[in-house]
């Protein structure tokens, strides 16, 4: 147990943190707590249920993540990813429903963390991810289409296509002041970054679109006219349930489960590449598991790694877990104080806020750029994409799955057995001749999403030491784009390092998917050699230069 759950924190004290970077941690923070209010607030409320939830999810969650995580910077609470799974569980089985669903998903998470199960992560293909973050994030849009534009619906159908069509159906009952509200919370959001860094613009456009809407007594939805008084009390109390009803809560479980263990430690290794370091996934999905558990009894939803929240962390200097527990405080105590005047805030300033959230979650960069490449890559992208929106996440990650699965096998089939490798008859003498300061690593068969992470580790570990690394690459059929973004990814950290990397014996079909990633450029055309000894010859000239200088 020991080995599997070693919290970030704990280390960190025990190998003692500087004065200056607590205060750091603090500063970053209070930041990131403000970051969190409005975000708190709009996931609750897109999610069903009412704003100060969002904010106990917050605070109790984002506390128990950062004391007991793997992770020195993730930031715990409520996501943008869960909004339209917790929105059809509270529609089918109630705010009771949605606790004990989120109880029984932190058991499960903890389980996944006690089975070594942290590394699931490396199993699942970026287009995979890429699809099902659009669709939630274009369902995200599709939600916030009714308060962006005032329009006067008592009951939202779930479904995507019933829903677009109850929005044309009603389109007459628009309110062009919610829309103008919504409108100026989006240009605020993507503007203010240019006045100030520190605070956030959805904070910014909360305050003063508030202010501006109960001043000149504007009619538009608020909080308080559509949820009735928030409380800023955090009560223990256990759901009500049945012991013979669990059954009926273990799929809403285990879709939370499983997408906050993806969206946890994906958040975690984002911050990871951010700040050098590498997390403990076991120990971050035990306390994700933990913090899940814990949370529904004083009434929060569910809370994974939140990776805006946790990027903002990093660019405010945040480096310890402590910077997470500060954030919690901040918003406990931004909720004790200040939670009456929350009522006060327009619906479609939130509306705004999720706008712009969905946009940044949409990644169609990603999108567009995965299209254009691999016709296997674009199946599983658009296929995952069309079953989130239309159907159900858990059945695009499902589908997805098995889709990337049979393309692979037939990639491998497809394999030309023919293939012209590189002659290696003089490898013995090459590595003979090997200086100390070279390290060469071979990589032997496809790279794709199943081995991708383990190679970048690799790659990562043996280069590290060295000033010269190559990649030999002759038995290296074909590249899918997970295993790309993965070595992309660790080239760039090794050159940040300044090291210099070649390859040798690329194939035609890899070398150009390396070239349209952006690897050849990265790596200079100088450094691909079609031969070993080639390689060999050009990296030993520039040890030998580099000493007589």
């Amino acid at each position: 147990m020991n080995n599997i759950f070693k919290p970030k924190l704990f280390t960190l004290i025990r190998e003692g943190i500087s004065k200056q970077q607590i205060i750091s941690d603090v500063f970053s923070g209070i930041i990131v707590g403000i970051v969190a209010l409005p975000l708190a607030i709009a996931f609750a409320v897109a999610s069903g249920v009412s704003p100060e939830k969002g904010m106990i999810t917050a605070i109790v969650a984002g506390f128990i993540i950062s004391f007991l995580g793997g992770s020195r910077v993730q930031i715990g609470g409520p996501t943008g990813a869960f909004v339209i799974i917790l929105f059809g569980i509270v529609e089918q089985y109630g705010i009771d429903g949605l606790f004990i669903s989120t109880i029984m998903a932190g058991v499960i998470l903890v389980i996944f963390g006690l089975l070594k199960l942290g590394s699931l992560l490396k199993y699942f293909p970026h287009p995979l991810i890429v699809g099902f973050t659009s669709g939630i994030a274009l369902v995200i849009l599709s939600t916030q289409i009714k308060d962006a534009l005032g329009l006067n619906i008592e009951h939202l159908p779930s479904d995507f296509i019933e829903k677009w069509d109850v929005y044309f159906t009603n389109i007459s009952t628009f309110n062009p002041f919610a829309l103008a509200v919504t409108l100026l919370t989006i240009m605020i959001v993507i503007f203010s970054k240019h006045i100030t860094s520190k605070i956030p613009g959805s904070f910014i456009a909360i305050i003063l679109l508030t202010l501006c809407v109960n001043i000149f007594n504007i009619e538009v939805t608020t909080i308080e006219s559509f949820f009735g008084t928030i409380s800023s009390d955090i009560t223990f109390s256990i759901p009500n349930f049945e012991l013979v009803d669990l059954k009926i809560y273990i799929v809403p479980a285990l879709i939370i489960a499983l997408l906050g263990s993806i969206e946890s430690l994906l958040s975690a290794v984002v911050a990871d590449g951010m700040i050098g370091t590498n997390h403990r996934s076991n120990t971050e999905l035990i306390a994700q598991g933990i913090a899940n558990i814990v949370t529904p009894l004083f009434g929060g939803i569910p809370a994974t790694g939140a990776i805006a929240r946790t990027a903002t962390n990093v660019k405010n200097g945040g480096r310890t877990p402590i910077a997470g527990i500060v954030h919690s405080i901040a918003l406990l105590l931004i909720m004790i104080f200040f939670m009456n005047y929350a009522k006060l805030i327009p619906m479609s300033v939130l509306a705004g806020i999720l706008i712009v959230v969905a946009y940044n979650m949409s990644e169609w960069r990603s999108f567009v750029s995965i299209i254009k490449g691999s016709p296997f890559d674009s199946i599983v992208l658009v296929s995952t994409f069309l079953l989130t929106v239309l159907v159900d996440l858990t059945v695009a990650i499902q589908v997805g799955i098995v889709l990337a699965s049979l393309l692979f096998m037939k990639r491998m089939a497809d394999i030309n057995t023919n293939i012209a490798f590189e002659d290696d008859s003089d490898m013995m003498e090459n590595y003979t001749n090997l200086s100390n300061d070279i390290s060469v690593y071979e990589i032997a068969g496809p790279l794709f999403f199943a081995s991708a992470k383990k190679y970048a580790e690799t790659i990562y570990s043996v280069g590290y030491n060295s000033k010269i690394l190559i990649i030999r690459m002759r038995y290296v059929p074909f590249v899918d784009l997970t295993a790309l973004q993965n070595l992309k990814a660790t080239i760039e950290s090794l050159k940040a390092a300044g090291l210099i990397i070649m390859m040798s014996g690329t194939v035609d079909n890899v070398y150009k998917d390396l070239k349209n990633n952006g690897i050849i450029d990265i790596l200079g055309e100088e450094n691909i050699f079609k031969e070993f000894s080639m390689a060999i010859e050009y990296a030993n000239n520039l040890i030998k230069q580099n000493n007589e200088i």
